[in-house]
């Protein structure tokens, strides 16, 4: 029996599917409390880590839309992020080295800092979470358990099968 939005589903009566989609929202919601003390939201903290990430390839510029795209988000929202990071301070926006009519990303020296900072504050709760979450089960109930969702994560369902 399905439940309608917003009750409680008993997890026995639940796919694997809708197992993981669950866990995977607990897990975001922990995130998102974790980030509380740095002022960001989950998507201007993975908007942020994109940009570094670009930050450091050698000569690759990120420009809205390419940041748009890897967040798997329309270009407005993009926009959007990227606004609320500029005015934290986070991120800048300059015009492109390779197109004047282009502008491109990059972190601000507080956005360097801040990026170190969370990543290293974020790592550490973010095992500290999951290991909560996974504490109900044995060490081999773990080790099985990851074998699995790995194997599942290493298939491409888009890949031609052979």
């Amino acid at each position: 029996m399905r439940h309608g939005h917003g009750e409680a589903q008993d997890p026995a009566d639940m796919t694997a599917g809708e197992l993981l989609t669950m866990l995977a929202r607990r897990l975001r919601h922990l995130r998102g409390q974790e980030l509380q003390p740095f002022g960001l939201t989950p998507a201007q903290s993975r908007a942020l880590a994109t940009v570094a990430r670009s930050t450091h390839r050698d000569g690759e510029e990120l420009r809205l839309s390419g940041l748009a795209e890897r967040l798997g988000i329309a270009p407005r929202s993009a926009t959007e992020v990227v606004d609320a990071l500029q005015e934290k301070g986070l991120v800048q926006r300059a015009p492109s080295p390779t197109d004047r009519r282009a502008t491109a990303l990059s972190l601000t020296a507080e956005g360097r800092q801040l990026i170190g900072r969370l990543r290293a504050a974020m790592a550490q709760a973010s095992r500290e979470k999951a290991d909560d979450m996974f504490s109900v089960l044995s060490q081999q109930q773990r080790d099985a358990l990851t074998e699995l969702l790995r194997t599942v994560a290493q298939h491409d369902p888009a890949a031609p099968a052979e």
